[in-house]
């Protein structure tokens, strides 16, 4: 485990007070988000997480028991975004073109194609950055989520059903594997 020395610097700063500053709570239907390969996708989006992070373990053994100590490797879960389908599949035909040019299911120019019109700066230019914007309960940017080098693994089936008796829009779920992502404090727009 890598670590460091405090400097005097370090060890001599003021204790927190334990009052929190800002006592509003962060609300959850107010976003925007934004994917660069992708754009109508992130516009009709309804459902996102910030994924979760799990730092892996190790295990110290001595002659009394094993102790856990924190190991050096994070492992990021999936960003899941749920979005509405819009009449003429716009959205949905824009990831089942990038999953089929990552897949090549017919033929090697899927892949070429999607290389051709690739945003992404890393290998074969089939990846995408994206950024959610979160706003604060005063509806502005309190926080910027920034996906690196992202990709789609997972595209929901659309499920058609005559038996709705009230209008129920159709949703997709699309699921991303992604290289990295932080989040930063302040204003900005992504959309």
């Amino acid at each position: 485990m890598a670590t460091r020395r405090p400097t005097q610097n370090q060890t001599k700063k003021a204790l927190p007070s334990g009052q929190p500053s800002n006592r509003n709570f962060l609300i959850p239907n107010s976003f925007q988000f934004s994917i660069e390969r992708t754009p109508t996708v992130g516009f009709f989006g309804s459902i996102i997480n910030v994924p979760g992070m799990t730092l892996g373990v190790t295990n110290q053994t001595n002659y009394l028991k094993t102790v856990s100590r924190p190991g050096e490797i994070l492992d990021f879960s999936d960003l899941e975004l749920t979005f509405f389908v819009d009449e003429n599949l716009q959205n949905y035909l824009e990831i089942d073109k990038w999953m089929r040019g990552l897949g090549f299911p017919e033929s090697l120019e899927q892949i070429y194609n999607l290389q051709d019109e690739g945003m992404g700066t890393v290998g074969l230019d089939v990846y995408s950055d994206a950024t959610l914007v979160i706003n604060n309960n005063q509806q502005e940017p309190a926080f910027n989520v920034k996906f690196k080098d992202m990709f789609p693994y997972y595209l929901s089936p659309l499920e058609f059903n005559s038996q709705v008796g009230d209008v129920e829009y159709l949703q997709a779920r699309v699921g991303f594997k992604y290289l990295i992502y932080n989040i930063t404090p302040g204003g900005g727009s992504c959309c």
